[in-house]
């Protein structure tokens, strides 16, 4: 807007306001008698001479808008994506408790098994002992009843 333009508008207007002022007055009232046509007329010259200025506000007014809303979407969209990733940290880390949990509890059992295991084994060993023990002191016994037989017969 070139400032020419902005001072052709307040001139134009000036002249308006001069038309209002110096038009004649109707008697007990605050109206005036006023030429239409030369009224009509600045107000024409005033609209092709307002500057291009307050076309672009309007678009700079629907452009920030425009931009604004954006802005919101896309802030609402970080925050969605934002609660979905705490939601799959959450359910992760849940998970993983759930898996210490049952990792726990299969060593727990493993350890009971092996325990059992080692029992087991250690009384098949006792008994495996204790029938070798009567079978070698029931050959002992055989021996020393053969001997004193062979003993005997002298």
């Amino acid at each position: 807007m070139s400032n020419f333009e902005g001072l052709e508008v307040i001139s134009l207007l000036e002249e308006l306001e001069d038309i209002i002022e110096n038009s004649s007055s109707i008697p007990l009232s605050n109206k005036v008698l006023i030429n239409k046509e030369e009224v009509l007329e600045l107000i024409r010259q005033i609209r092709i001479k307002l500057p291009d200025e307050f076309k672009r506000a309007e678009w700079i007014k629907q452009e920030r808008q425009r931009i604004l809303l954006e802005a919101q979407q896309e802030a609402e969209m970080i925050l969605k994506e934002a609660e979905q990733k705490i939601k799959e940290m959450v359910s992760e880390s849940e998970i993983v408790k759930k898996a210490e949990k049952r990792a726990s509890e299969i060593i727990s059992a493993a350890q009971a098994n092996a325990k059992e295991i080692r029992l087991g084994s250690r009384e098949y060993a006792d008994e495996l002992l204790a029938k070798l023990e009567n079978q070698v002191a029931e050959i002992l016994d055989t021996i020393r009843k053969n001997r004193e037989e062979l003993k005997g017969t002298k």
